[in-house]
């Protein structure tokens, strides 16, 4: 029996949002993150599929008053999950425990800056 690939159409385009944070009682739309990523059918990461079509797992990074940041989703030697946009661990935004979310609209991601505090992003739109 043939393995079969990851289909094309379980790489997804996610949209997360900043939530309601302190700063932003109402959370904000112009804050958050665009990422593709490789999806099973129950909406959790397909780690199996994200090895194989890793390079086209990229995230951007989108805040205002700064240029966007273009990076990847990857696999820290720690066994978590992270956005980097250079090489090396130093840029690396640490994502919470995202093995286990669902990514499905209106649920929630945290997303830790490097040298930084946890943000929490609600997920808006997954196609």
């Amino acid at each position: 029996m043939n393995a079969q690939k990851p289909a094309a159409s379980s790489l997804k385009l996610i949209r997360l949002e900043l939530a309601r944070h302190p700063d932003f009682p109402q959370g904000s739309a112009s804050r958050g993150y665009e990422l593709q990523a490789p999806l099973n059918p129950d909406g959790h990461l397909d780690a199996d599929a994200w090895r194989k079509i890793r390079r086209r797992c990229t995230v951007r990074r989108f805040w205002p008053g700064e240029p966007d940041r273009m990076g990847v989703l990857h696999h820290t030697r720690r066994r978590t999950w992270a956005f980097s946009y250079a090489p090396g661990d130093e840029d690396d935004e640490s994502l919470y425990r995202l093995e286990g979310h669902v990514f499905a609209p209106g649920e929630y991601v945290t997303v830790a800056e490097p040298r930084g505090a946890p943000y929490t992003f609600r997920v808006v739109n997954v196609r």
